[in-house]
């Protein structure tokens, strides 16, 4: 991007180049002088009227008289001003251009800006600022420089009337200037009022004035001097005046420097943290000098959230989202289908930039100064500080236009993810469907983030155009038509772009959808990984995501090749214009000759068009791979909404409190309906029960209660609020207490209410934190039961009219359900008198409700109280005869004093390891040590990139003094963001995963290419020289052709260089991911329970993605621009040796910048990436939670929660925007001090050097500026990206656990046939360092028995399973099956051979048949066999894709019921001779559940049964039963044997009504 002079000097330029042709000249507008003229008539000279005069002045000083012949001579002043100006050594302006333009130019500036200001000023009130000393200081100088002018205007007058008549700019400048000034002084004022603490227009309108002020200050004192000599000094007084007016108009520009106080009433004084940028003056906004505080508190210690500034109100979520909202509705309204587009543009649009401005005709001009031997040295010195001034100017300018598009794509972001969050609230659940969580948080992260991306770039579409027909013209001028084949060459390469740009899309949309794909079926493996490794399955899931993970880098790679060709392309573009155009310019016509000025000002400005013509492919695409994005972000908003108006909330007609009349629902509008001509009416305060067979529709029916489900015809009206408990518990990632409050406010006895009646009391002595301990995602260390029992009574806390309670009882045992019902949902319980839904299997609590809804295949079959329904004698009354005796008698009995035996503690299989720990404090110590020994070496806390979240979700109530910090913290603490430079090591790893010698050949491969480009530009400068000696004719074809291969050879070189780089990164790729998902599927199952999902998904899903495509462009980029500066340097160096002085300072201050910037910069990426993933994780966790969000009208609140979660992620990434710019205006400070020491020394040692050369060496040092930024953002860039291999290469070799298969010790085909297990002194712990589970168990249990495992929470029977399956390993002792010991066969081989059915039910998505048979082991027969005996084949055969069913994720489309039957399945399809249920009928209703009891008896009759059994009359009939207490055997005998003893088991079969 190089600099441009205002058009107006160009021409300027232009015009005074022709002055001579022996002598190139030009006027430096600052350092002139001026002999007065006595008289002057008013402003003659014109600029443009400097014309050729062939007069050549001598170059000694005229004398004031010469110069007043002169001007008579030569019809008026007009040659004299060149002269007097130009051709001297001593250069001054005449006194007329003094007086008028350099006065006049401040003025008209001011009066110029001053309208759209007003405006402005009025718009934006920001409050107003008392009277400050600064203030007043500034009015009283202001009220004395307009004294000083009218003295002026009235001393001419005076004059006038002694008759001194003076000309009329005597009275026009005075009067001007006056009147400027009173309206400079009314802008300091009128800014006081409306808050401005620091004024532009006013510090430009000073800055100017003292500029223009600096020619009559020297002038004034060189008369003086020559007046003195003389004898009498004119006109003293208008002297006197002159030296204040300046005195003054100094003071004031260094006033205009400084910050006045903020306004009164503004919100920095409640800020903790403000953003020093509002309160920044307007030099240092300019500088971004504002941000230096954050670069040094980040060079000196790693930066902390805390120490992030606040974000500025107009960036924040609450301003920014419901604009883009209100446009989008807008444009909605408008038409049918809206389009993004045109929403935005209100909002973000950001002001036009000037683009960059041209530095060719200074240096043009220099290499013409450096050939003339007799020029004035001043001229050399006055251009280089223009140059060197032209370029900081234009250093200024783009780094305000950047900081603006990058705070608009900021902005653009935040007000996307806030649309997509709000969106995802409301959408139907057949829009829900459509887009998994996993694509709409790829939405939110990578969609948000392209536009953001493409908001820096828009303003190139028209800028960069611009730019090449200015470059183009100038290259008219010094090369003639020969440009033309420049230009052809330039339009050819454009359809070959345009090609690859095209394809290149192609694939960009391909790729997201396998990354889509492959995000998708991870988010699921971590989701089910349990059950996973309980069948062992990991082999087959990992090669569909390998399959996956193959297309994905096919695509890449063919982009990559892509790549190195339009790589090629551009880079050789530049240079094949130059060739062409040289080429045909020397032969065209024999008088044509390259000297230096041509050759090297076309070159700078080939290179100047370099950057639009990379640019705008790179615009082109990156606003293809935007519009790619704006499709997919437009679609999701377009989707369809569920209605708020399908339930009539506030109807009053009727008494009912709940009535649907005529209601027929589906769950999509193309679905056939699920529920048909549904008629209900609830009376206020009543109880309903609603039952029936699994999948017969009674949870639709209270979706379509909720108004979940598409009304297609009828009505439907709840009176007053509504509470709903779903089937499946929704628990945030949240404290216990903050899960039941739910929002609401903490009232102490209501809340110990609601814990006593849903059974809470005693789950909470056993938590370590009590109510205030911390739920992981999905409720993860809770049992099902418990997490039943919050969503319970989170309803129950949120006192609501209307209670929807879907099946709540099935997840707790009998006896906690009895007292639930009791305390909680029953006629005496803490809702009567509210109005119930109550779906349920459990038949003992029907005779109590006031009524009775029977659904059969989404139809009301009858409906009545529990009476009248067996009085009509039904299909309801056939199901209660045959069920209800033995419930009936179990249930009713079960008294409280077992209130709480199931629940303290999950007993599940399938909840997770930190169960039995949770009881005794004193463990928790050593357990907390023991996680963080897991995660790394305890004395150095910050050496692994996570923290186990868990460790601080689970300290206990005495060891916490944490717990009340804010989660936040807690979160950071958890997945610490790496602190201090990235580790070398990083950097050899992925080298390493590069391949060695590939990356030294790589980097061999970019030096030759620079190599190249500078032996072409050497050569060329060899070239040039040629037309000072006049050989040039002969040399020609030599000259041309090597010129052409050196070119051709970089070009190649490029190419194969990329292409070989892009190899090399995708080959680093493809082993890094395959080392992290190979390591995912081997690690132990504590791993899994101890770390959030979502921070491994970010590792699959960001991580990866920045490994794909990130990290190859900026290694990229980073070579070619560590080559460029390294050559750059060369260049200089070797052409003006004296340079290499100045390269020491310099390279000092860069390194200096370069160091607080990469730390600072490199910390707040990481910050960035830290406080991201809560945005994910928290909308994830709202999706699947949106139902209950909505039966409670909590909506508003999340959508706060989630913008507080993006600003919080914006308050880091905003100073990182600005530590870019920061860096930018500093370090092209540099650059252009290497402009303008370059030039200097060119001017210093002009005698001794050849034009060649200084253009060589002028128009390498105007790349160098480009390449230093871009090195530093690219060092930059480069170590936030290799974090990504950090991350992926931590979790890569996190401990796994044993081998899959062990071949030395495989057991045969057929193991194990008798089916004999044998527990030998067998111990287990959860972790080392933990307390026993398990102790000295020994135990034999013979091939065939059926063994039913019972015991109070926490006695370890869940444990007992999983060291079947070895997800827990042996602390002592052995487990033997049929003679083998199981500690020393291989995971897979012991795994394959048992079968469980878990507790909770997991699907896969993918086809029916997928889930049943992964390695499709199995023929369909079979399959059909299987589904038959788990009483699925009528729903299966009823499905019109019938075993090719798809499963939606998790399984969301099959009832829970449904998804148990299918475990069901898979176990009879394996039929192993082991086979462990882990209670595992608890979500079905009865009758299938006995169906399910007699399926297992008949078919695994010849098995051996281990039951986990919360309903002791499951187990009664069993061969033995073992009763465990404290990880120890309290009894083992067979039922009866147990009863006749009269111990514990006999006093739970009491408790439960199955003995006397």
């Amino acid at each position: 991007m190089l600099p441009t002079l205002s058009s107006f000097t160009t021409q300027f330029l232009v015009s005074v180049i022709q002055l001579s042709p022996q002598a190139v000249v030009f006027p430096s507008t600052f350092a002139l002088e001026v002999y007065s003229y006595e008289h002057c008539p008013f402003y003659v000279t014109r600029l443009s009227t400097a014309t050729t005069y062939g007069v050549r002045v001598p170059l000694s000083a005229p004398k004031p008289a010469d110069v007043m012949r002169h001007s008579t001579q030569l019809d008026g002043p007009k040659m004299t001003w060149a002269n007097q100006t130009l051709h001297t050594d001593s250069p001054d302006l005449p006194e007329c251009f003094q007086l008028s333009v350099l006065s006049w130019l401040p003025c008209v500036y001011l009066w110029l800006a001053c309208p759209p200001y007003l405006f402005y000023l009025q718009r934006n009130n920001k409050g107003y600022i008392m009277m400050s000393i600064l203030n007043r200081v500034k009015t009283v100088f202001g009220l004395v420089l307009w004294i000083v002018c009218w003295t002026d205007l009235f001393s001419t007058f005076h004059e006038l009337r002694q008759g001194d008549t003076k000309p009329p700019i005597y009275f026009v400048t005075p009067l001007v200037v006056g009147m400027t000034m009173l309206l400079a002084l009314f802008l300091i004022q009128f800014e006081r009022l409306k808050g401005v603490q620091s004024s532009g227009i006013l510090f430009i309108f000073w800055f100017l004035s003292v500029l223009c002020a600096i020619v009559p200050f020297r002038s004034k004192i060189l008369q003086a001097k020559y007046q003195v000599r003389s004898g009498e000094i004119s006109d003293k007084l208008r002297f006197t005046t002159f030296y204040f007016y300046f005195s003054l108009i100094v003071a004031e520009l260094i006033l205009s420097c400084f910050n006045e106080k903020p306004p009164l009433f503004s919100n920095i004084d409640t800020d903790p943290n403000p953003c020093p940028q509002s309160t920044a003056g307007f030099l240092s906004t300019m500088t971004f000098w504002w941000f230096t505080s954050m670069a040094i508190k980040g060079y000196k210690n790693p930066l902390e959230a805390k120490d992030l500034w606040s974000l500025n109100k107009r960036d924040s979520s609450e301003v920014v989202v419901p604009k883009l909202l209100r446009e989008w509705e807008v444009e909605q309204a408008k038409r049918e289908s809206p389009t993004i587009l045109d929403t935005p543009t209100p909002i973000f649009f950001s002001p036009p930039v000037p683009p960059p401005i041209f530095l060719s005709p200074p240096s043009r001009l220099l290499i013409s100064f450096t050939k003339q031997k007799g020029a004035p040295t001043w001229w050399g010195y006055a251009l280089a500080f223009l140059m060197f001034f032209a370029a900081f100017l234009q250093t200024l300018i783009l780094h305000q236009h950047f900081q603006y598009c990058f705070v608009t794509g900021m902005r653009l972001r935040t007000s996307i993810i806030g649309a997509i969050y709000r969106k995802s609230l409301i959408i139907t659940n057949a829009a829900k469907r459509k887009s998994t969580v996993g694509e709409i948080v790829n939405l939110m992260s990578v969609d948000a983030q392209r536009f953001m991306d493409l908001t820096t770039f828009l303003n190139m579409l028209w800028s960069a155009p611009l730019q090449i027909i200015l470059a183009l013209y100038f290259l008219w001028q010094n090369l003639g038509p020969s440009v033309l084949a420049g230009v052809a060459v330039m339009i050819l390469l454009i359809p070959l772009n345009a090609a690859i740009a095209v394809k290149t899309r192609a694939y960009q949309v391909e790729q997201m959808q396998y990354k889509d794909a492959r995000i998708k079926l991870m988010n699921e493996i971590l989701n089910g990984i349990k059950v996973l490794k309980l069948y062992a399955w990991e082999s087959s899931f990992k090669d569909k995501v390998l399959e996956i993970r193959q297309k994905e880098l096919n695509v890449l790679r063919k982009t990559a090749y892509l790549g190195a060709l339009s790589t090629m392309a551009w880079t050789s573009a530049p240079f094949l214009v130059a060739l062409t155009t040289f080429a045909v310019y020397v032969t065209v016509d024999k008088n044509n000759i390259l000297d230096a000025e041509k050759a090297f000002v076309s070159l700078s400005l080939f290179n100047i068009l370099r950057f639009p013509l990379n640019m705008f492919p790179q615009v082109i695409s990156s606003i293809i791979q935007a519009s790619v994005s704006l499709k997919r972000i437009q679609d999701f908003l377009s989707h369809d909404e569920l209605d708020p108006e399908s339930v009539d909330r506030n109807n009053t007609a009727t008494d009912s409190s709940v009535s649907v009349v005529n209601g027929k629902f589906t769950w999509a509008k193309q679905d056939p309906p699920a529920l048909h001509n549904i008629n209900l009416m609830v009376p206020q305060g009543s109880l309903l029960a609603v039952v029936g067979h699994v999948g017969c529709g009674k949870s639709s029916l209270v979706s379509a209660l909720l108004g979940e489900m598409e009304k297609m015809e009828g009505d439907i009206s709840i009176r007053g609020s509504v509470a709903y408990v779903p089937q499946q518990a929704w628990i945030q990632n949240a404290t216990l207490r903050d899960n039941i409050l739910f929002g609401k406010a903490y009232n102490e006895q209501k809340y110990r209410c609601c814990l006593e009646a849903c059974a809470l009391t005693q789950d909470l002595e056993v938590l370590p934190g009590g109510d205030l301990t911390e739920i992981g995602e999905k409720g993860i260390n809770l049992s099902g039961g418990q997490r039943q029992r919050v969503s319970l009574a989170r309803a129950l806390y949120n006192e609501a009219d209307v209670y929807l309670l879907d099946d709540p009882l099935s997840a707790v045992d009998a006896h906690v359900a009895k007292h639930i019902f009791d305390h909680v949902i029953g006629p005496e319980g803490a809702l009567q008198g509210k109005t119930r839904i109550l779906v349920t299997h459990g038949i003992s609590f029907l005779p109590q409700v006031d009524n009775i809804v029977v659904m059969v295949e989404g139809r009301v079959s009858e409906m009545g109280s529990y009476q009248e329904l067996l009085k009509q004698n039904g299909a309801f009354a056939e199901f209660l005869r045959n069920y209800s005796l033995e419930d009936i008698i179990e249930e009713d009995e079960a008294t409280e004093a077992l209130i709480d035996d199931e629940e303290d503690f999950p007993d599940d299989a399938l909840s997770n390891h930190t169960d039995m720990v949770d009881n005794e404090p004193v463990v928790n110590e050593a357990k907390r040590q023991q996680i963080s020994i897991i995660s790394g070496d305890l004395e150095n806390p910050k050496s692994r990139s996570v923290r186990k979240r868990l460790c601080s979700e689970r300290k206990h109530a005495e060891s916490d003094p944490e717990k009340k910090l804010p989660k936040v913290e807690k979160l950071i603490q958890a997945e610490t963001a790496e602190t201090g430079r990235v580790k070398s090591k990083v950097f050899w790893e992925y080298a390493k995963a590069v391949g060695p010698l590939l990356s030294l050949f790589i980097c061999f491969l970019y030096g030759c290419q620079s190599a190249a480009a500078i032996g072409a530009n050497v050569w060329l400068s060899q070239w040039t020289n040629d037309a000072a000696q006049n050989v040039t004719q002969e040399n020609v074809s030599m000259r041309v052709g090597v010129y052409a291969a050196l070119g051709m050879a970089q070009g190649l070189l490029v190419m194969v260089s990329s292409f070989t780089l892009a190899m090399g990164n995708i080959g680093a790729a493809r082993k890094l991911h395959y080392a992290l998902l190979d390591n995912k599927f081997h690690t132990p199952q504590s791993f899994f329970d101890t770390t959030p999902i979502g921070r491994v998904i970010n590792r699959f899903s960001k991580d990866i993605y920045v490994i794909d495509e990130a990290l190859p462009s900026t290694v990229l980029m980073f070579l070619g621009t560590f080559f460029s500066s390294l050559s750059t340097m060369i260049v200089i160096v070797t052409s003006t040796p004296i340079f290499a002085v100045v390269i020491a300072p310099l390279a000092f201050i860069y390194i200096f910048v370069q160091r607080f910037y990469v730390a600072t910069s490199r910390q707040l990426k990481r910050l960035e990436s830290v406080s991201r993933s809560p945005i994910y994780s928290h909308f994830s966790e709202t999706v699947t939670g949106t139902s209950i969000i909505r039966a409670y009208g909590r909506h508003n609140a999340f959508v706060l929660m989630s913008d507080m979660k993006v600003d919080e992620n914006q308050k880091s990434y905003y100073p990182g925007i600005v530590s870019n710019r920061w860096l930018g205006v500093r370090i092209e400070f540099i650059g252009n001090c290497i402009v303008l020491f370059a030039a200097l020394f060119a001017v210093i040692g002009k005698d001794k050097l050849n034009p060649g050369l200084v253009g060589l060496s002028v128009s390498y040092a105007l790349l160098v500026t480009m390449s230093l930024n871009w090195m530093v953002r690219m060092t930059s860039d480069l170590e936030s990206n290799i974090v990504a291999v950090e991350r992926v290469k931590e979790y890569s070799e996190t401990k796994t656990e044993a081998p899959w298969e062990v071949e030395d010790k495989k057991p045969s085909s057929d193991w194990p046939s008798q089916g004999n297990v044998e527990f030998s002194d067998y111990s287990v712990r959860y972790r080392e360092g933990l307390e026993l589970v398990l102790k000295n168990l020994t135990l034999s249990v013979k091939g065939g028995e059926k063994i039913g495992i019972v015991g109070r929470t926490g006695a370890g029977k869940s444990s007992m399973t999983l060291c079947l399956f070895r997800l827990l390993e042996a602390a002592g002792g052995e487990i033997t099956i049929d003679g083998v010991k199981i500690s020393e066969i291989g995971l897979h081989d012991l795994r394959s051979k048992l079968t469980i059915i878990p507790q909770e039910p997991v699907l896969f998505s993918g086809s029916l048949r997928m889930n049943l048979d992964p390695f499709e082991k199995y023929s369909d027969g079979e399959v059909w066999k299987a589904l038959e005996l788990s009483h699925l084949n009528k729903f299966v055969s009823n499905q019109p894709a019938k075993l090719e069913l798809e499963c939606s994720e998790g399984g969301e489309n099959l009832s829970v019921g449904q998804r148990q039957l299918v475990c069901l399945a898979r176990a009879l399809l394996r039929k192993t001779r082991i086979l462990i249920l882990d209670e595992a009928t608890a979500a079905i209703d009865l009758e299938t559940d006995d169906l399910i009891q007699s399926t297992i008896r008949t078919q695994f009759e010849d098995c051996t049964v281990f039951t986990i059994a919360h309903r002791l009359n499951t187990i009664m009939d069993y061969t033995r039963v073992l009763v465990l207490d404290k990880g120890q055997i309290a009894e083992f005998d067979t039922p009866t044997n147990l009863l006749f003893r009269r111990g514990i088991f006999y006093g739970m079969a009491k408790d439960a009504g199955l003995a006397q």
